[in-house]
């Protein structure tokens, strides 16, 4: 079983990953939702799961600060607005680690979805800034980006997830939290050059979008500081979907000196890129190690398994809350772009090359 990566906070999606059941069943025992047809041996394994792994179960059985007559923080409102929250599991991870860091300090969060239109924004924030209990903003992307914030946030406390400030003279940046994506590109190219690869090809996603551009830059910075030469013949451009990884795989694996190794920026690709290695009939790892990154719970299902990089959506959506709250309260807040660590998920899809 794998064990969430240390140092991180443990959530429902790693407890339903080892209990062997869906996040909405966690959810409906971590939660004692009346009316959930839930077996009494799943509810205690899912219990059993949460406290060996340190889950803070308390939190949901009632606030004891909370009671009848005790006092309570007069602004506990979080709005959340973000250009997205259904193309992919990303944005829903990160309000996860938002709402959780939120609820932990007695605090809610309400998520509007704009579709990143300038009229809409405006409009929930008209609506949601003289609101009595509004405590602060958290202010999200899909695709990490620099933004240009509206101006009704002027003066409000606000907080950036996966995005950061475009740079205008003279103005103090917001607090901001992005993926530390030249890291993981670092990571994922290192752990194959440990393990002996020396010609590793990369299927990268648009490089017009910043975490591309990263997650490059962090293949390349592993190549020199081991003393291999970048070969722009290895890299091809995707579009983060399983077919791009396919047909890139084929074009690479078809190639007379064909890579030993295969980095794909993205879980989708990756998969596309071990059908490739079928077709060619390679077997994963021992003819052909192959890496993904974002560390989808389709990454656990593949054969075999997919060794990635975790995109700390959680992580990031936790840490976005509780800055904003600290900021709120008066707490001391570095205006800084602070990068979420991307750390390596060790699978079974890398292998030493054959000699």
């Amino acid at each position: 079983m794998n064990r969430p990566v240390r140092g991180r906070r443990p959530t429902m999606t790693d407890i339903a990953k080892l209990a062997g059941v869906s996040q909405s069943t966690v959810s409906l025992v971590i939660n004692h939702l009346s009316g959930a047809k839930v077996s009494r041996a799943t509810r205690e394994t899912v219990l059993r799961i949460a406290r060996e792994l340190g889950y803070p179960l308390e939190r949901h059985h009632g606030r004891q600060d909370n009671r009848p007559g005790q006092p309570r923080q007069s602004r506990n409102l979080i709005v959340y607005l973000t250009d997205e929250l259904t193309t992919s599991p990303h944005a829903m991870q990160t309000m996860d680690g938002a709402k959780d860091g939120a609820w932990d300090q007695d605090c809610l969060v309400a998520a509007f979805a704009t579709r990143g239109d300038p009229e809409q924004e405006q409009a929930v924030l008209a609506g949601m800034l003289d609101h009595p209990a509004l405590l602060g903003v958290i202010y999200a992307t899909i695709f990490t980006r620099a933004v240009t914030l509206p101006a009704a946030l002027a003066g409000v406390p606000t907080v950036l997830l996966n995005c950061h400030e475009m740079k205008h003279g003279g103005e103090r940046p917001r607090p901001a939290v992005v993926p530390a994506e030249q890291q993981g590109g670092y990571t994922a190219t290192m752990h194959l050059i440990a393990s002996g690869h020396r010609r590793i090809g990369f299927i990268n996603g648009e490089g017009w979008i910043e975490a591309a551009g990263d997650r490059m830059k962090g293949y390349r910075h592993a190549l020199a500081d081991a003393g291999i030469v970048f070969d722009p013949a290895l890299v091809r451009e995707g579009d983060w979907q399983v077919d791009s990884g396919y047909a890139h795989a084929l074009s690479l694996l078809d190639a007379p000196d064909r890579p030993t190794a295969l980095f794909c920026a993205n879980d989708l690709m990756a998969l596309g890129a071990l059908d490739a290695a079928r077709e060619r009939k390679l077997a994963v790892p021992r003819e052909l190690s192959v890496v993904g990154y974002d560390d989808q719970d389709l990454a656990r299902y593949t054969h075999p398994p997919l060794t990635t990089v975790l995109l700390p959506n959680y992580e990031m959506g936790r840490w976005a809350a509780e800055t904003l709250i600290t900021q709120a309260r008066g707490g001391r807040v570095e205006n800084t772009v602070f990068k979420s660590e991307c750390p390596l998920v060790l699978r079974d899809s890398v292998a030493p090359p054959l000699l």
